[in-house]
């Protein structure tokens, strides 16, 4: 009897990978999850580690052995395997830029020899320093400058979209690009210099909620949950292959609102400290004043945008 094809994810002992795997495996599918456990973690896929129908390889994808059987056996692969969180992206910028474009080239390579769909989670940083209020798939992009190493990351992601973009012209690949913005939820962690678990965790202990600058740079903030949504919708959307889509909540905030709704939400006593960006990061550290997105886009093409309000995100993830 021949086996059931199986959806591959690379980066699925990750935070939002983990989300995706266990809603495929809900979904009925067979899933193979390629993570070397760099930033992913084994207590991610606790609920699911032993279900039958859940395989983890554990290594790099450019080390995988199996890859290319593994590709051309599966009938979707999703990409989420990358560096986690500016803090990391600053410190190790050799590491992103080396990890990101081999390990994607790599992984290109053997979706190529067999045509197998292939979706790619970007993210909002190659929309750069851009001063746009909102910012659309097809917007033009402004990176920083290369002795400032916080871009790296955006550098990194935006040449694995060219990639893929290529391979999708030239060798008929069914590419999907999903743009990711600040993707929240259970399981995050703060380690890596993400703003809402580092705020809830120092607000669960009545510590300073420490905010970066001066607080009035905004973001918009999204359910893992609702991103999953959309990267399965998406998935199954057979007119969304070559196209680039915005993933994201749209209910805008500035981080010092963001600390104070904190607070409140949780009935702390934290005091919130502002921290000037020369203390908190290498000098000559750039940031973005706004990051919203829109997304008509992903609506139009999937019928679904995250609309879980702020305040709920904030009670799902402090759980």
């Amino acid at each position: 009897m021949k086996r059931a094809k199986h959806i591959l994810a690379t980066g699925g002992a990750g935070f939002i990978g983990s989300h995706l795997v266990e809603r495929l495996l809900n979904d009925g599918k067979n899933i193979v999850v390629i993570d070397d456990f760099s930033t992913g973690s084994f207590d991610n896929l606790r609920t699911v580690k032993k279900n039958p129908r859940l395989k983890i390889v554990r290594c790099k994808i450019s080390e995988c052995k199996e890859l290319p059987k593994l590709a051309a056996n599966a009938e979707f692969i999703f990409h989420l395997a990358a560096t986690v969180g500016v803090e990391l992206v600053v410190k190790s910028a050799l590491h992103v830029l080396e990890s990101s474009f081999h390990e994607t080239e790599i992984l290109l390579r053997a979706a190529v020899k067999n045509s197998t769909p292939l979706l790619l989670t970007s993210t909002s940083e190659v929309y750069g320093k851009s001063a746009k209020s909102e910012f659309s798939e097809d917007d033009d992009l402004l990176i920083g400058p290369p002795n400032h190493s916080r871009w790296s990351y955006a550098s990194a992601k935006l040449t694995d979209e060219f990639l893929a973009l290529a391979c999708a012209r030239e060798k008929k690949l069914p590419v999907i690009i999903a743009r990711l913005f600040n993707t929240i939820g259970p399981r995050q962690t703060g380690r890596y210099g993400m703003v809402l678990p580092r705020f809830i965790s120092a607000a669960k202990k009545n510590a300073p909620l420490k905010v970066f600058g001066d607080g009035k740079q905004s973001r918009c903030f999204c359910l893992v949950t609702d991103v999953v949504e959309s990267l399965v919708r998406l998935q199954n959307c057979k007119n969304a292959r070559g196209e680039i889509f915005n993933i994201g909540g749209t209910e805008e905030i500035s981080i010092l609102d963001l600390a104070k709704v904190v607070v409140e939400t949780l009935g702390s006593k934290s005091k919130i400290e502002l921290i000037p960006y020369d203390k908190a990061y290498a000098p000559g550290f750039d940031d973005m004043r706004r990051r919203k997105p829109l997304v008509e886009k992903l609506e139009r093409f999937v019928k679904f945008k995250p609309q879980t309000p702020l305040c709920e995100i904030i009670r799902l993830t402090a759980k």
